[in-house]
Protein backbone atom coordinates (compact mmCIF):
# COMPACT_ATOMS: atom_id res chain seq x y z
CA UNK A 1 0.00 0.00 0.00
CA UNK A 2 1.17 3.41 -0.97
CA UNK A 3 2.49 5.39 2.84
CA UNK A 4 1.53 8.67 3.22
CA UNK A 5 4.68 10.00 2.46
CA UNK A 6 4.50 8.99 -1.04
CA UNK A 7 1.29 10.71 -2.16
CA UNK A 8 2.11 13.92 -4.06
CA UNK A 9 -1.58 15.61 -4.56
CA UNK A 10 -1.92 18.58 -6.62
CA UNK A 11 -4.89 20.43 -5.46
CA UNK A 12 -6.83 22.85 -8.20
CA UNK A 13 -8.90 25.40 -7.03
CA UNK A 14 -10.50 28.27 -8.61
CA UNK A 15 -8.97 30.43 -6.41
CA UNK A 16 -6.15 30.25 -3.24
CA UNK A 17 -4.38 32.08 -0.69
CA UNK A 18 -3.86 34.85 -0.13
CA UNK A 19 -7.41 35.29 -1.46
CA UNK A 20 -10.01 35.36 1.49
CA UNK A 21 -12.69 32.95 -0.44
CA UNK A 22 -14.52 29.98 0.81
CA UNK A 23 -12.74 27.67 -1.78
CA UNK A 24 -9.14 28.76 -0.70
CA UNK A 25 -9.79 28.32 2.73
CA UNK A 26 -10.77 24.77 2.49
CA UNK A 27 -8.20 23.74 0.20
CA UNK A 28 -5.64 25.66 1.96
CA UNK A 29 -6.99 23.70 5.45
CA UNK A 30 -6.96 20.82 3.20
CA UNK A 31 -3.01 21.55 2.40
CA UNK A 32 -2.35 21.94 5.94
CA UNK A 33 -3.68 19.10 7.61
CA UNK A 34 -2.25 16.87 4.83
CA UNK A 35 0.99 17.84 5.11
CA UNK A 36 0.76 16.74 8.95
CA UNK A 37 -0.20 13.50 7.95
CA UNK A 38 2.61 13.37 5.35
CA UNK A 39 1.34 13.96 2.35
CA UNK A 40 3.08 16.11 -0.08
CA UNK A 41 0.37 18.50 -1.78
CA UNK A 42 -0.03 22.03 -3.13
CA UNK A 43 -2.45 24.52 -3.91
CA UNK A 44 -2.66 26.08 -6.99
CA UNK A 45 -5.71 28.87 -8.52
CA UNK A 46 -7.11 27.92 -11.85
CA UNK A 47 -8.63 31.37 -12.27
CA UNK A 48 -5.32 32.72 -12.14
CA UNK A 49 -3.28 30.07 -14.73
CA UNK A 50 -3.73 28.93 -18.35
CA UNK A 51 -3.45 25.52 -19.92
CA UNK A 52 0.62 26.80 -20.30
CA UNK A 53 1.31 27.26 -16.43
CA UNK A 54 -0.66 24.30 -15.73
CA UNK A 55 1.55 22.19 -17.80
CA UNK A 56 4.81 23.43 -16.36
CA UNK A 57 3.08 22.73 -12.89
CA UNK A 58 2.68 19.02 -13.19
CA UNK A 59 6.04 18.98 -14.82
CA UNK A 60 7.76 20.38 -11.81
CA UNK A 61 5.40 18.76 -9.23
CA UNK A 62 4.82 15.32 -10.51
CA UNK A 63 1.78 14.73 -8.86
CA UNK A 64 0.41 10.67 -8.46
CA UNK A 65 -3.07 12.46 -8.37
CA UNK A 66 -5.20 15.77 -8.69
CA UNK A 67 -7.92 16.69 -6.81
CA UNK A 68 -10.12 19.31 -8.62
CA UNK A 69 -12.58 21.33 -6.35
CA UNK A 70 -15.14 22.31 -8.29
CA UNK A 71 -15.75 20.86 -11.97
CA UNK A 72 -16.49 23.71 -13.42
CA UNK A 73 -14.22 26.48 -12.28
CA UNK A 74 -11.14 24.64 -11.97
CA UNK A 75 -11.50 21.31 -13.92
CA UNK A 76 -12.33 23.17 -17.07
CA UNK A 77 -8.37 23.46 -17.56
CA UNK A 78 -7.64 19.60 -17.46
CA UNK A 79 -10.40 19.64 -20.59
CA UNK A 80 -7.61 21.48 -23.02
CA UNK A 81 -6.22 19.60 -25.51
CA UNK A 82 -2.45 19.80 -24.29
CA UNK A 83 -3.11 18.88 -20.74
CA UNK A 84 -6.13 16.19 -21.24
CA UNK A 85 -3.28 13.56 -22.93
CA UNK A 86 -1.54 13.93 -19.27
CA UNK A 87 -4.57 14.29 -16.68
CA UNK A 88 -6.32 11.06 -18.24
CA UNK A 89 -3.13 9.49 -17.05
CA UNK A 90 -3.37 10.48 -13.89
CA UNK A 91 -6.11 9.43 -11.28
CA UNK A 92 -8.53 12.12 -10.88
CA UNK A 93 -10.76 13.13 -7.33
CA UNK A 94 -13.50 15.78 -8.22
CA UNK A 95 -15.00 17.85 -4.82
CA UNK A 96 -17.90 19.67 -6.28
CA UNK A 97 -18.37 23.03 -5.46
CA UNK A 98 -22.27 24.04 -4.90
CA UNK A 99 -22.61 25.90 -8.20
CA UNK A 100 -21.45 22.76 -10.03
CA UNK A 101 -24.36 21.19 -9.27
CA UNK A 102 -27.00 24.05 -8.83
CA UNK A 103 -26.06 26.67 -11.39
CA UNK A 104 -23.65 25.36 -13.88
CA UNK A 105 -25.99 22.26 -14.76
CA UNK A 106 -28.32 24.78 -16.64
CA UNK A 107 -26.02 26.66 -18.34
CA UNK A 108 -24.92 24.15 -21.59
CA UNK A 109 -21.81 25.20 -22.00
CA UNK A 110 -20.94 24.76 -17.81
CA UNK A 111 -22.53 21.64 -17.82
CA UNK A 112 -20.30 20.16 -20.78
CA UNK A 113 -17.60 21.05 -18.20
CA UNK A 114 -18.85 19.24 -14.96
CA UNK A 115 -20.25 16.58 -17.16
CA UNK A 116 -16.78 15.69 -18.74
CA UNK A 117 -14.66 16.24 -15.17
CA UNK A 118 -17.09 14.51 -13.47
CA UNK A 119 -16.71 11.06 -15.95
CA UNK A 120 -13.00 11.60 -15.68
CA UNK A 121 -13.04 11.40 -12.12
CA UNK A 122 -12.16 7.71 -10.19
CA UNK A 123 -13.70 9.31 -6.97
CA UNK A 124 -16.60 12.27 -6.72
CA UNK A 125 -15.75 13.54 -2.56
CA UNK A 126 -19.20 15.27 -1.39
CA UNK A 127 -18.49 16.98 1.83
CA UNK A 128 -22.67 16.27 2.80
CA UNK A 129 -25.41 14.32 2.78
CA UNK A 130 -27.52 16.52 0.59
CA UNK A 131 -24.85 17.56 -1.59
CA UNK A 132 -24.62 13.18 -2.12
CA UNK A 133 -28.31 13.22 -2.60
CA UNK A 134 -28.40 15.91 -5.06
CA UNK A 135 -24.88 13.72 -7.39
CA UNK A 136 -27.31 10.77 -6.82
CA UNK A 137 -30.23 12.05 -8.46
CA UNK A 138 -28.07 14.44 -11.33
CA UNK A 139 -25.53 11.91 -12.27
CA UNK A 140 -27.13 8.41 -11.59
CA UNK A 141 -24.24 6.81 -13.57
CA UNK A 142 -21.48 7.84 -10.66
CA UNK A 143 -23.36 6.40 -7.67
CA UNK A 144 -20.27 4.20 -7.62
CA UNK A 145 -17.30 6.96 -7.54
CA UNK A 146 -19.05 9.21 -4.35
CA UNK A 147 -17.40 9.43 -1.11
CA UNK A 148 -18.38 11.19 1.67
CA UNK A 149 -16.14 12.91 3.47
CA UNK A 150 -17.35 14.99 6.23
CA UNK A 151 -16.08 18.55 6.24
CA UNK A 152 -14.24 19.98 9.06
CA UNK A 153 -13.09 24.11 10.00
CA UNK A 154 -10.46 25.34 11.52
CA UNK A 155 -8.80 28.38 12.89
CA UNK A 156 -5.88 30.16 11.88
CA UNK A 157 -5.75 32.27 15.04
CA UNK A 158 -7.46 34.55 17.48
CA UNK A 159 -6.67 38.25 16.66
CA UNK A 160 -8.89 40.78 18.43
CA UNK A 161 -11.66 42.20 15.38
CA UNK A 162 -14.26 44.34 16.83
CA UNK A 163 -17.05 44.89 14.40
CA UNK A 164 -19.25 46.24 17.04
CA UNK A 165 -16.90 49.23 17.22
CA UNK A 166 -16.08 49.38 13.33
CA UNK A 167 -19.99 49.44 12.87
CA UNK A 168 -20.14 52.34 14.90
CA UNK A 169 -22.67 49.73 17.20
CA UNK A 170 -24.51 51.30 20.72
CA UNK A 171 -24.60 48.55 23.43
CA UNK A 172 -28.91 48.21 22.08
CA UNK A 173 -27.77 47.46 18.46
CA UNK A 174 -28.14 44.33 17.05
CA UNK A 175 -25.08 44.13 14.54
CA UNK A 176 -25.65 41.34 11.55
CA UNK A 177 -22.83 40.17 9.99
CA UNK A 178 -22.48 38.09 6.50
CA UNK A 179 -19.00 37.18 4.95
CA UNK A 180 -18.94 36.55 1.68
CA UNK A 181 -17.15 37.68 -1.16
CA UNK A 182 -19.00 40.48 -3.32
CA UNK A 183 -20.92 38.17 -6.16
CA UNK A 184 -23.98 37.35 -7.31
CA UNK A 185 -24.82 33.99 -6.67
CA UNK A 186 -23.68 35.43 -2.61
CA UNK A 187 -27.04 37.50 -2.99
CA UNK A 188 -25.41 40.15 -1.37
CA UNK A 189 -27.13 42.86 -2.98
CA UNK A 190 -30.30 41.22 -2.54
CA UNK A 191 -29.66 41.18 1.26
CA UNK A 192 -28.45 44.96 0.97
CA UNK A 193 -31.77 45.89 -0.39
CA UNK A 194 -33.68 43.52 1.89
CA UNK A 195 -32.21 45.18 5.29
CA UNK A 196 -32.89 48.76 3.73
CA UNK A 197 -36.61 47.42 4.46
CA UNK A 198 -35.38 45.55 7.97
CA UNK A 199 -33.77 48.79 9.30
CA UNK A 200 -36.67 50.56 8.75
CA UNK A 201 -38.57 48.90 10.93
CA UNK A 202 -36.04 48.32 13.68
CA UNK A 203 -33.40 51.25 13.64
CA UNK A 204 -31.09 49.43 16.14
CA UNK A 205 -29.91 47.03 13.18
CA UNK A 206 -26.74 47.59 11.59
CA UNK A 207 -25.12 45.28 9.26
CA UNK A 208 -21.55 44.36 8.20
CA UNK A 209 -20.59 42.39 4.80
CA UNK A 210 -17.13 40.95 4.84
CA UNK A 211 -15.49 39.73 1.94
CA UNK A 212 -13.40 40.30 -1.85
CA UNK A 213 -15.31 42.20 -4.76
CA UNK A 214 -15.24 39.15 -7.15
CA UNK A 215 -17.65 40.41 -9.96
CA UNK A 216 -16.95 43.77 -10.82
CA UNK A 217 -20.25 44.78 -11.91
CA UNK A 218 -21.98 43.62 -9.41
CA UNK A 219 -19.92 45.11 -6.74
CA UNK A 220 -20.05 48.55 -8.30
CA UNK A 221 -24.00 47.91 -8.06
CA UNK A 222 -23.64 47.24 -4.39
CA UNK A 223 -21.13 49.87 -3.76
CA UNK A 224 -23.47 52.72 -5.14
CA UNK A 225 -26.71 51.17 -3.20
CA UNK A 226 -24.22 51.13 0.29
CA UNK A 227 -23.54 54.84 -0.24
CA UNK A 228 -26.81 55.55 0.44
CA UNK A 229 -27.31 52.90 3.52
CA UNK A 230 -23.57 53.96 4.75
CA UNK A 231 -25.28 54.79 8.41
CA UNK A 232 -26.27 51.24 9.15
CA UNK A 233 -24.83 49.39 6.46
CA UNK A 234 -20.70 48.79 6.19
CA UNK A 235 -18.36 46.94 3.83
CA UNK A 236 -15.12 45.01 4.74
CA UNK A 237 -13.09 44.14 1.88
CA UNK A 238 -10.43 42.22 3.87
CA UNK A 239 -10.60 40.20 7.27
CA UNK A 240 -7.43 38.55 7.91
CA UNK A 241 -8.46 34.62 8.43
CA UNK A 242 -6.65 35.41 12.07
CA UNK A 243 -9.23 37.93 13.13
CA UNK A 244 -12.42 36.08 11.78
CA UNK A 245 -13.10 33.94 15.29
CA UNK A 246 -12.90 37.46 16.98
CA UNK A 247 -15.39 38.78 13.94
CA UNK A 248 -18.21 36.26 14.83
CA UNK A 249 -17.83 36.60 18.35
CA UNK A 250 -18.53 40.54 18.44
CA UNK A 251 -21.25 40.47 16.00
CA UNK A 252 -25.02 39.62 17.14
CA UNK A 253 -26.42 37.30 14.06
CA UNK A 254 -24.96 35.84 11.34
CA UNK A 255 -26.28 35.89 7.74
CA UNK A 256 -26.00 34.05 4.63
CA UNK A 257 -28.13 35.60 1.79
CA UNK A 258 -26.54 32.63 -1.47
CA UNK A 259 -28.45 31.53 -3.77
CA UNK A 260 -26.59 28.47 -4.14
CA UNK A 261 -24.19 26.92 -1.42
CA UNK A 262 -22.12 23.57 -1.57
CA UNK A 263 -21.47 24.03 2.63
CA UNK A 264 -20.61 27.12 3.66
CA UNK A 265 -17.45 27.66 5.90
CA UNK A 266 -18.88 30.85 7.24
CA UNK A 267 -21.72 29.22 8.32
CA UNK A 268 -19.97 27.02 9.77
CA UNK A 269 -17.33 29.05 11.56
CA UNK A 270 -20.17 31.37 12.92
CA UNK A 271 -22.55 28.02 14.07
CA UNK A 272 -19.77 26.80 16.07
CA UNK A 273 -18.94 30.23 17.89
CA UNK A 274 -22.09 30.42 19.01
CA UNK A 275 -23.80 32.64 16.74
CA UNK A 276 -27.57 32.28 15.24
CA UNK A 277 -27.78 32.23 12.00
CA UNK A 278 -30.28 33.61 9.31
CA UNK A 279 -29.83 31.78 5.97
CA UNK A 280 -31.23 31.19 2.61
CA UNK A 281 -33.46 28.42 2.42
CA UNK A 282 -31.46 26.01 -0.10
CA UNK A 283 -30.33 22.51 0.19
CA UNK A 284 -26.56 23.08 0.75
CA UNK A 285 -27.88 25.60 3.81
CA UNK A 286 -30.42 23.04 5.44
CA UNK A 287 -27.68 20.39 7.35
CA UNK A 288 -25.98 23.64 9.04
CA UNK A 289 -28.56 24.94 10.06
CA UNK A 290 -31.52 22.18 10.87
CA UNK A 291 -29.29 19.58 12.08
CA UNK A 292 -30.25 16.08 11.37
CA UNK A 293 -31.48 13.00 13.03
CA UNK A 294 -33.81 15.00 15.76
CA UNK A 295 -31.12 17.71 16.39
CA UNK A 296 -32.54 21.06 17.18
CA UNK A 297 -31.55 23.67 15.00
CA UNK A 298 -28.89 26.90 15.39
CA UNK A 299 -30.93 29.51 13.61
CA UNK A 300 -33.70 29.72 10.90
CA UNK A 301 -34.15 29.67 6.79
CA UNK A 302 -35.89 32.21 4.73
CA UNK A 303 -36.99 32.24 1.18
CA UNK A 304 -35.08 34.24 -1.01
CA UNK A 305 -37.82 35.13 -3.19
CA UNK A 306 -39.94 36.81 -0.39
CA UNK A 307 -37.92 39.99 1.38
CA UNK A 308 -41.24 39.76 4.07
CA UNK A 309 -40.36 36.17 4.90
CA UNK A 310 -36.62 37.32 5.71
CA UNK A 311 -38.19 40.63 7.67
CA UNK A 312 -39.86 38.10 9.59
CA UNK A 313 -37.71 35.68 10.67
CA UNK A 314 -35.31 38.53 11.33
CA UNK A 315 -37.42 40.58 14.01
CA UNK A 316 -38.21 37.29 15.58
CA UNK A 317 -34.41 37.06 16.16
CA UNK A 318 -33.71 40.77 17.15
CA UNK A 319 -36.90 41.08 19.65
CA UNK A 320 -36.15 37.63 21.39
CA UNK A 321 -32.20 37.52 22.60
CA UNK A 322 -33.17 34.21 24.42
CA UNK A 323 -34.03 32.78 21.58
CA UNK A 324 -30.77 33.97 20.04
CA UNK A 325 -28.90 32.18 22.65
CA UNK A 326 -30.75 29.30 22.60
CA UNK A 327 -29.76 28.78 18.97
CA UNK A 328 -26.24 29.57 19.61
CA UNK A 329 -25.75 27.08 22.47
CA UNK A 330 -27.38 24.55 20.41
CA UNK A 331 -25.11 25.21 17.43
CA UNK A 332 -22.16 25.09 19.96
CA UNK A 333 -22.87 21.65 20.97
CA UNK A 334 -23.48 20.16 17.53
CA UNK A 335 -19.94 21.76 16.66
CA UNK A 336 -18.62 20.15 18.77
CA UNK A 337 -19.17 16.92 17.58
CA UNK A 338 -18.34 17.47 13.64
CA UNK A 339 -15.24 15.98 12.65
CA UNK A 340 -11.70 17.83 12.68
CA UNK A 341 -9.33 19.17 10.47
CA UNK A 342 -7.32 15.90 11.00
CA UNK A 343 -10.19 13.16 10.59
CA UNK A 344 -11.51 15.74 7.47
CA UNK A 345 -7.75 14.47 6.05
CA UNK A 346 -7.93 10.94 6.89
CA UNK A 347 -11.03 11.13 4.97
CA UNK A 348 -9.50 12.52 1.89
CA UNK A 349 -6.13 10.06 2.08
CA UNK A 350 -9.00 7.21 1.93
CA UNK A 351 -10.09 8.92 -1.40
CA UNK A 352 -7.00 9.36 -2.75
CA UNK A 353 -5.74 5.68 -2.43
CA UNK A 354 -9.31 4.62 -3.67
CA UNK A 355 -8.44 6.64 -6.87
CA UNK A 356 -5.44 5.36 -6.80
CA UNK A 357 -6.53 2.03 -6.62
CA UNK A 358 -4.44 0.70 -3.38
Amino acid sequence: MMSNSDMRILILTPTALPSITGNAITAERWRRSLQRKGVSAVVLAAQEMNATDLLFELESFKPNLIHVHHASRAGGLLLDNRVMPIALRLPLVVSPGGTDINIDLDIENRKQIVTQVYEMARVIISQNRETSKQIRTLFPGFQKQIALVPKAFSWSGHDAFDLRKIAGCQNEDILFFLPAGIRPVKGTLECLMAFEKLHAVRPSTKIVFAGPALHVQYTARFEEKLERFHPFAHWIPYIPPVAMHSAYETSDIALNFSFSEGLSNALLEAIAVGRPVLASNIPGNWWPVLGENGDHPAGYLFDTSDPEDFIHHALRLIDDKNLREAFGRTGQERASRWPTPEMEADGLIQTYRMALGT
